[in-house]
């Protein structure tokens, strides 16, 4: 929705399409000044850029066949301690799942 928000707020502006879309103007501002200061971001989204590396890496030595719970086990082997259901999560919101 940022994305056509963008797209359009010089013909309509932003209210209007956040008024016609299910967004309210405050949550588009709050989505485009993280995107300005990503600093800013919380703490979950700053780990999972970092569980996920580690989550793809694992995944794709595995030949693409490890599910959540391998995965999992495999990365508290390593020494990453991260919880199974953010394992999960991640690889969902990734498309990435086992055998």
């Amino acid at each position: 929705m940022i994305n056509f928000i963008d797209d359009n707020k010089q013909f309509y502006g932003i209210k209007l399409i956040c008024r016609a879309l299910p967004i309210a103007p405050s949550t588009y501002r709050l989505a485009k000044g993280l995107e300005i200061h990503p600093e800013k971001r919380s703490l979950r989204s700053h780990h999972g850029g970092f569980y996920i590396s580690e989550i793809k890496r694992i995944w794709q030595d595995s030949k693409c066949r490890y599910g959540t719970r391998k995965v999992w086990q495999q990365m508290k082997a390593d020494g990453i301690k991260v919880a199974r259901c953010t394992v999960d999560r991640l690889m969902k919101q990734h498309g990435l799942q086992g055998v």
